[in-house]
């Protein structure tokens, strides 16, 4: 069973998940419209991207470690370059 305070932790990682992906959503919609010069949307878009392969990395590592009854807070955010490219 989870601990109260691991349960804030992926409160708290879900929370910047969703915040992330209004940001990604925000983002496409501009460039769609081609309201900005484009070139700084897409770079913050490409980084919003990274981050967000990250904290979903950084979410299903905690999952994991909690199943196998071990501590979810052991869980560490990987580079970009580890984690981009997963499929779940």
């Amino acid at each position: 069973m989870q601990q109260p305070h691991d349960a804030d932790a992926e409160h708290a990682i879900l929370g910047r998940i969703s915040k992330m992906v209004a940001d990604e959503k925000t983002l496409r919609d501009l460039l769609a419209s081609g309201a900005g010069d484009g070139g700084s949307e897409r770079d913050r878009l490409a980084a919003l991207e990274r981050e967000l392969d990250q904290c979903w990395d950084l979410l299903r590592q905690r999952r994991a470690l909690s199943e196998a009854g071990e501590d979810p807070g052991g869980a560490r955010v990987r580079p970009s370059s580890t984690v981009e490219g997963y499929r779940s």
